[in-house]
């Protein structure tokens, strides 16, 4: 089966993470990436989190952030982006939870599912992560349909770790380099 884009927009939230090389400058322009696909358009950024490193934890410390897209793309589709985005900044798969130069992971997209061998939607372990549900919930809005509003702060209010995630900064985007996401 081929993946089509459609005509119908949808939002889709997104979590990036970076702990090698200039971090912030990485998240960055992982956005202005995104937001050049003609089928994708950026509409909001958390600010950035410095988080302590989970499953593999002899590394640097990540910057972690959240981003809510609107796409025409179908989920299969933006995660073939997501990667793409990954490759052309330089994301190399040796060790699992390992450092890495950026992480885009699909985490939600109006509330559809899927269970396949390269996707699976909800994300199935976003609600265990405090370095994805802090930064969610920074841009999910309240009245958001899907029920990922409730989730998030549901999720929240029950998880331990949250101390290990400390506000870094303001997302400063859009950079001059990249279009308004409105």
């Amino acid at each position: 089966m081929i993946a089509h884009s459609t005509s119908e927009s949808s939002e889709a939230y997104i979590a990036l993470g970076a702990n090698l090389g200039n971090r912030e400058q990485t998240l960055l322009e992982a956005l202005t990436l995104l937001n050049e696909h003609p089928h994708i358009s950026v509409l909001r950024c958390s600010a950035l989190y410095e988080t302590e490193p989970v499953g593999y934890v002899d590394q640097p410390a990540f910057l972690n952030m959240a981003a809510t897209v609107s796409t025409s793309l179908t989920p299969e589709l933006l995660l073939a982006e997501l990667l793409s985005v990954e490759n052309q900044l330089g994301r190399i798969r040796d060790i699992r939870w390992g450092p890495r130069t950026v992480d885009l992971d699909l985490l939600w997209m109006h509330g559809e599912t899927r269970d396949t061998e390269l996707l699976q939607l909800p994300h199935p372990r976003m609600g265990e992560r405090a370095f994805v549900l802090v930064p969610l919930s920074d841009i999910v809005p309240q009245d958001e349909a899907s029920g990922l509003h409730t989730f998030v702060h549901a999720s929240l209010s029950v998880l331990d770790g949250k101390d290990g995630i400390q506000r870094w900064k303001t997302c400063n985007w859009p950079t001059e380099s990249g279009r308004s996401g409105s």
